[in-house]
């Protein structure tokens, strides 16, 4: 996934001008090289030192789940539980690779960045154009801002997205705890006790010199 995820933003940084629009299947699926600032689909921080923060907060949620995905396979909980947690990992690794080398190989990173290091944008290009509009003031965050219904992304954010969507749909199935045996499969049948009872009630033959 990381290594399809990086193969899809290197081409589309060399074959497609920045900001152009090509239709890939009718008026509803193109692909819109945008350059992302912030988290998936188009979330971001604020503050001077968000993106920092963001790259950071990334590396370190990569690590914990490498921990998690470790243990959860030593555990031998179910493969599917297993694909599903990658998946989230691999879109996680290819977005922290655009933040912390992008900003540099790229040269993306914003003008006033103290250091292109760690201030990398993250390349979005997958654009479902199903409808866009203004948003209505009073919602919180986007009130007031033009907006798609769903957001420009990459094979990362999709890969998050349908690991998190698997472990939701298939929970009970990936959780569900083994049903320990039953006494009654270890206790003999009433057949086999009657047998072993006859058996005993059986005099000894003798032999005869």
């Amino acid at each position: 996934m990381i290594v399809i995820d990086q193969a899809v933003k290197i081409w589309v940084h060399y074959n497609i001008v920045l900001g152009e629009e090509i239709k890939v299947f009718g008026d509803w699926f193109k692909l819109h090289y945008i350059l992302n600032e912030g988290m998936a689909f188009g979330l971001r921080f604020g503050s001077d030192y968000g993106k920092l923060g963001l790259t950071l907060f990334r590396i370190v949620a990569m690590v914990f789940i490498s921990m998690y995905l470790y243990r959860m396979a030593k555990k031998g909980m179910h493969s599917g539980l297993l694909w599903s947690i990658a998946l989230i990992l691999g879109g996680a690794i290819g977005n922290v690779i655009d933040s912390t080398f992008y900003g540099v190989l790229f040269n993306n990173a914003p003008y006033d960045a103290v250091t292109p290091w760690f201030h990398g944008k993250v390349i979005d290009m997958f654009y479902l154009d199903v409808w866009e509009g203004q948003v209505a003031d009073w919602v919180p965050i986007w009130g007031g801002e033009q907006l798609a219904l769903w957001p420009i992304f990459n094979v990362a954010d999709a890969s998050i997205f349908a690991g998190v969507a698997l472990i939701l749909l298939y929970q009970k199935r990936f959780f569900a705890k083994s049903v320990p045996p039953t006494t009654d499969a270890l206790e003999p049948s009433p057949q086999i006790i009657i047998q072993e009872a006859e058996e005993l009630e059986k005099p000894e033959s003798t032999t005869a010199d």
